[in-house]
């Protein structure tokens, strides 16, 4: 989750020069030779380095293939293409994390990063023979590109997406001594409740891109009262396995917040699309490190493996208010803009 937050912004304004094929293609070599020198590195210390360093290219990657795919799609759908790029991060988390939870039980970890890798080689490979060129943005000058941080919406929409995100981290890193603590089942069972977030999130992508395309930014307040209610029933769900996989495909239905916010950054930065975009997956991943050690201190401080419910509905929370801060701050703009118009008339009179 470092080396996405640290990536994202910083390879986006390197690769902002180079056409958009080639930097997918680079970032998507530089991420598969992350993951081969993980499952190679000798040591402990060894591989959170190049753990790292598999993370930097995550959040520009993702980034400019939301600009390509809105590039290549009519300008009413450009929150369902968004969401068809999200889709892979939530397949991920659908396929990926039980799947590598199950390998990890029966053969050494290694071959893990190891498979991760060739899947990442076969993606550059596929991207090589059917991505077209000729889908560049306008080029802007890194300087340009900075400018993104002096718009006050694309903060807000990075802070809706770092805190009303964490809920979800926070029950998802602790679901399996939840599950074993709380619901009382053996380990099998723990691969499908991952699934569940992961089949809650390919749903929530699709929703979230129609949400878009149909409400714009007022989606994600759907969302994230969504997200309030199903955290706060997070505690009295885990005490039968049932509920627990109801409630996991429940919260990762937070999933559609993705694509509503990554088409919302796409929206109001201005020139500056490629580092906005990248962005929000840096914004994403300190979600995933915000929510973790939030739902932990409350574990530590003794409130239960469920406590992780109640810190969820509180971020979402938090969401919330940031949002109607970014609403406020939308429709002040608005009516600045509008009376320029009416001031102009006035003074011609």
């Amino acid at each position: 989750a470092l080396g996405v937050v640290v990536g994202a912004p910083l390879l986006a304004i390197l690769g902002n020069g180079i056409s958009r094929k080639t930097l997918l293609l680079s970032l998507m070599g530089f991420y598969a030779l992350g993951n081969l020198a993980s499952a190679l590195g000798p040591t402990y210390e060894s591989l959170l380095w190049f753990r790292f360093i598999a993370g930097l290219p995550h959040g520009a990657y993702f980034g400019v293939a939301a600009l390509t795919a809105v590039a290549i799609s009519p300008p009413d759908r450009r929150g369902r293409a968004v969401s068809l790029v999200m889709l892979g991060l939530t397949l991920a988390i659908l396929l990926g994390n039980p799947l590598a939870t199950w390998v990890g039980q029966v053969v050494d970890w290694r071959w893990i990063y190891a498979a991760v890798a060739m899947v990442a080689v076969a993606t550059a490979a596929l991207l090589a023979m059917w991505l077209p060129r000729g889908i560049d943005g306008p080029r802007t000058r890194p300087v340009a590109e900075l400018r993104a941080f002096n718009r006050l919406p694309v903060w807000q929409a990075l802070a809706i997406g770092a805190i009303g995100f964490a809920g979800m981290f926070a029950v998802f890193s602790y679901l399996a001594p939840t599950m074993l603590e709380v619901t009382g089942v053996s380990a099998a069972w723990i691969p499908l409740g991952l699934a569940g977030f992961g089949v809650g999130g390919v749903a929530g992508n699709f929703a979230g891109g129609w949400l878009y395309d149909r409400f714009k930014l007022r989606g994600a307040w759907v969302v994230l009262a969504w997200a309030v209610v199903m955290l706060l029933l997070f505690p009295l769900m885990a005490r039968s396995l049932p509920t627990i996989l109801l409630a996991t495909v429940a919260i990762g239905l937070m999933g559609a917040l993705g694509p509503i916010l990554q088409s919302h950054l796409m929206d109001v930065a201005g020139d500056a699309q490629t580092l906005a975009a990248a962005s929000h997956h840096a914004a994403f991943n300190a979600a995933n490190a915000l929510g973790p050690w939030l739902g932990g201190m409350a574990i530590t401080a003794g409130f239960g493996w469920t406590s992780t419910g109640y810190v969820g509905a509180a971020t979402a929370v938090a969401g919330l208010l940031v949002y109607a801060w970014a609403r406020r701050t939308a429709r002040r703009t608005a009516a600045g803009a509008s009376t320029v118009p009416a001031a102009a008339l006035a003074c011609e009179g």
